[in-house]
């Protein structure tokens, strides 16, 4: 009698919804939500031919979905990697006896397994591009030298230094992994370039080694040893033995750091290095959700220097950052403040003002585009100049808010339009297809419907007024916007039991008799009802669990 219902139907579908049940359901919570439907559902309540075979459909997604979530086996799949887990190739071998725990932890074992096939293929670029700019024509300029030079009247802004690297990951097997890295640097007219090749291989759970060797043209040859292990589940060691051969001999260099989590948060170091730029270091950084903390101190040869530096990170779509530090040592003063702020989904934008004695004031502007650098130091000026802070500090401010404005948000808006457009073009079918299982499912309900509203009238209870489910547009500065919605009423009057509706925390998409009218965009469900008697009216997010009636959405009718 029934007719299966295809894979790519089913791929879609979300079962808790559909059943409208907790993710944490019972046995028994199940089987009441799949009874219910099945009365509503079945075939053989409907004579006429279309609602026969639309209640058909209706009832085999119903118990189909009730097949995989009655089933501890196939519910464990379920719910960590949805109706796809269930496909995954090299699943059969499992025991069906095994308990939710162990077939979660099978199911895993066969998604690394993938993993490691994925790891052939990828190489995991990273580079850094660094441009030098010394604009201190701009603040210090010798005008009495260049009085007659043509064009002297121009400040001059030159690119005095640049740095190029970039480095790419080949995994050889699970455990090996090949890094080749190379730079290119020029300053003030001299550069030079080297290349590295490091082998590195995770020896245990607890730590890892590896294998360095490079050359270039300034330095010479290099041979170095990396080792990491964990000591206790709390601590950590890092050792780096280098050996750099140059026309001066052999200079050999260790750098060991010793690493302690003090609690949850906080990370402690201890730092000794010897040979080149011998020092010792010591720090303490504290990471939480909404800052970050840095406190330092290092004596060495030839630098020695006190470091305090704080991040505050605000909890807004954009990821911004405001930030602040202090460093002082045997070679002067360094103050420096800037912020940093996601422009796009894969691109961070960053400035900072430096303000030392005796380096002056310098402007860094930084972005990072996915796994790729781009830092551009400006040097302002050598001395301190409250004109050159001024600008360092405002000019970034007005670029950034006239740029964001007039280019990052439309291009944004653009991007996110063509990606909904994209997603709506990709889901017509199965939207359309949706659609009309919704309209069926209402007109299955209708007789249920009316007995439960004479059922609910009968002892003032509740009744379904009116109901919305889509995109509502409240803001007056989106005034451009489209309402998207859908009627609801009959679904969700259909749901009320005992003069109660219960909905879950799931999206109201999956729920029978509804369907989603606007792809991609944010959903909500406004209700209108009835209790008692007395008008009442709530508006819930997509996915937010609801409970009617509540005292709270009762309408105020006073005056």
């Amino acid at each position: 009698m029934a007719t299966a219902l295809s894979e790519e139907e089913l791929d879609n579908e979300d079962y808790y919804s559909l059943l409208n049940v907790r993710r944490e359901a019972s046995s028994e919570e199940l089987k009441a939500a799949y009874r219910r439907l099945c009365m509503l559902y079945h075939p053989d309540k409907h004579r006429d031919p279309e609602l026969k075979s639309q209640a058909e459909r209706l009832f085999n997604l119903v118990h189909q979905a009730y097949e995989v979530l009655s089933d501890p086996q196939t519910r464990a799949i379920y719910d960590i990697y949805g109706k796809r887990g269930l496909e995954m190739e090299g699943w059969e071998v499992v025991e069906r006896r095994r308990t939710p725990a162990e077939i979660r932890e099978e199911f895993e074992r066969l998604q690394r397994e993938r993993e490691e096939r994925r790891l052939q293929q990828r190489t995991n670029p990273k580079g850094t591009i660094s441009v030098g700019i010394d604009a201190t024509d701009l603040f210090d300029r010798y005008e009495e030298e260049y009085e007659d030079v043509s064009g002297s009247s121009f400040p001059q802004i030159e690119i005095n230094k640049m740095h190029i690297s970039q480095s790419i990951e080949a995994p050889l097997t699970a455990t090996d992994t090949a890094i080749l890295s190379g730079s290119l640097s020029t300053q003030n007219g001299n550069g030079g370039g080297s290349i590295n090749f490091a082998l590195r291989r995770v020896t245990s759970a607890k730590g890892w080694g590896e294998l360095e060797f490079g050359a270039g043209d300034l330095q010479g040859p290099l041979f170095g040893l990396k080792l990491f292990r964990n000591l206790t589940p709390r601590c950590f060691v890092t050792t780096n033995c280098a050996l750099q051969f140059s026309s001066r001999g052999v200079r050999p260099g260790l750098t060991t750091v010793l690493a302690r989590n003090l609690d949850k948060n906080t990370v402690g170091y201890l730092q000794w290095r010897w040979g080149i730029q011998s020092a010792m270091n010591t720090s303490i950084v504290r990471d939480t959700k909404t800052s970050h903390f840095t406190v330092a101190l290092q004596l060495g040869i030839p630098h020695s220097f006190a470091l305090i530096s704080y991040q505050h990170k605000f909890q807004d779509d954009d990821q911004t950052r405001v930030k602040g530090s202090l460093k002082a040592g045997f070679f002067g003063t360094v103050v420096e403040y800037g912020a940093e702020r996601k422009i796009s989904r894969h691109s961070v934008l960053g400035a900072a003002v430096s303000i030392g004695v005796p380096q002056g004031v310098s402007l860094k502007v930084k972005l990072n585009r996915a796994s790729q650098t781009y830092f551009f130091p400006i040097h302002l000026t050598d001395q301190l100049l409250p004109s050159a802070v001024f600008y360092a500090t405002a000019g970034p401010l007005v670029a950034y808010f006239a740029m964001h404005r007039l280019l990052i948000k439309p291009y944004l808006r653009a991007q996110k339009e063509r990606e909904l457009e994209k997603q709506r073009e990709s889901t017509a079918t199965d939207i359309l297809q949706k659609k009309q299982e919704a309209e069926a499912a209402v007109r299955l309900m209708q007789e249920s419907v009316r007995r439960i509203i004479e059922a609910e009238e009968s002892r003032m209870g509740l009744i379904i007024v009116n109901a919305w489910y889509g995109k509502f547009v409240n803001d007056k500065s989106k005034k451009s916007e489209k309402v998207k919605v859908i009627d609801v009423t009959v679904p969700l009057q259909c749901l009320v039991k005992d003069s109660k509706l219960i909905l879950t925390e799931a999206s109201k998409a999956g729920l029978p008799g509804f369907y989603d009218p606007c792809v991609g965009e944010e959903k909500s469900l406004k209700v209108l009802y009835q209790f008692r008697g007395v008008l009442h009216q709530v508006m819930a997010q997509d996915g937010e669990a609801l409970r009617i009636p509540k005292q709270s959405h009762r309408i105020d009718t006073d005056g």
